[in-house]
């Protein structure tokens, strides 16, 4: 992940100083994502990842973010496992930035994704709210319908620069789904983020998730949103119903979606698309040119959001009946 605060090798050995990690042999930045400062150690015992968290990150959010990966890892996911500091604490301070060890997890995420490997991440995926029961700490999802109004308040006024029309298009999309966001649903922990580069392959094999710092509180079914949104639209626009089929195959055959929550799967897709297209236009339009951060750009999401506006039920994205 983009590297935004540099560390010296001095300050990193007295880092490591409170830590069981053996000797430091080397370290690099890790040159992906957005949101931390994160480096690939190697020490005498093992390779590890230090992450140092940037503004973007609310300290005050960090117990929930560690505490749930050390939660799914007691329960069998695979996923990276926080260090714990010689004090017992999982979480110090390095060049002035709240900072963590985290194991390291073998793997590479997948360019091109195919059917197969999409049943297995919604597998992955069911497994994951499965094991996230019973952790107690809870974290609202600021990315939800009254997040959405906010980031739009943001953009709203430039948003016709992007295409010609968007302000009436978008200011309608947020009070459709105000109006029809649906309630009373399953929920539990959710991942909410969990695009092909935060879910690892070893060859065919799932290896494991990463990045569970957008993780929070939701309905179960809107995390299923947001993977079909990532994982099964081509770079042409178009839908796969043949990964969506193996998506939903392989998250149900570890939870089956309930009959409430099959209802609501396209209205749950379209607000996905939006929560996406949103935090992307924002990006888009205040992003200065040169800076680290990549923008994506916000159409796609857009085009994915007008595609949900047009499904009558879950059985266009391939969910069996």
């Amino acid at each position: 992940m983009a590297v935004y605060t540099d560390i010296s090798e001095d300050d990193l050995k007295w880092f490591l100083t409170e830590y069981d990690t053996g000797t430091l042999l080397s370290y690099k930045g890790i040159a992906e994502g957005v949101e931390n400062s994160n480096f690939l150690l190697h020490t005498t015992k093992e390779p590890l990842i230090l992450t140092l968290y940037e503004k973007r990150v609310e300290k005050n959010d960090l117990p929930f973010f560690l505490g749930l990966m050390q939660h799914l890892a007691a329960r069998g996911l695979s996923c990276p496992l926080p260090l714990p500091r010689n004090d017992g604490a999982l979480l110090g301070t390095l060049s002035d930035r709240p900072a963590a060890l985290i194991s390291f997890l073998e793997g590479m995420w997948l360019r091109k994704p195919e059917a197969k490997h999409c049943r297995e991440v919604g597998k992955a995926l069911a497994q994951m709210h499965v094991a996230g029961e019973g952790f107690t700490l809870k974290r609202p999802n600021a990315l939800s319908v009254d997040g959405w109004k906010v980031l739009w308040e943001k953009s709203e006024a430039r948003a016709d620069e992007v295409e010609k029309g968007l302000q009436n298009e978008i200011r309608g999309e947020l009070d459709f789904l105000a109006a029809n966001w649906p309630k009373n649903l399953p929920d539990g922990v959710i991942h909410a983020d969990l695009f092909p580069d935060n879910v690892f392959f070893l060859g065919d094999a799932l290896s494991g998730l990463i990045d569970f710092y957008f993780a929070c509180n939701d309905l179960l079914a809107y995390d299923v949103s947001i993977i079909l949104n990532a994982w099964c639209f081509e770079k042409d626009g178009a839908y796969n119903i043949t990964k969506g089929m193996a998506m939903l195959e392989g998250y149900q055959s570890v939870r089956p979606l309930s009959a409430a929550e099959r209802a609501a799967l396209p209205m749950l897709s379209r607000g996905s698309a939006l929560r996406f297209f949103l935090t992307r236009l924002y990006d888009w339009l205040t992003t200065p040119e040169g800076a680290l951060v990549t923008k994506k750009d916000p159409l796609e999401y857009l085009r994915k959001l007008r595609f949900h506006r047009q499904i009558g039920s879950a059985a266009e994205y391939g969910l069996a009946a």
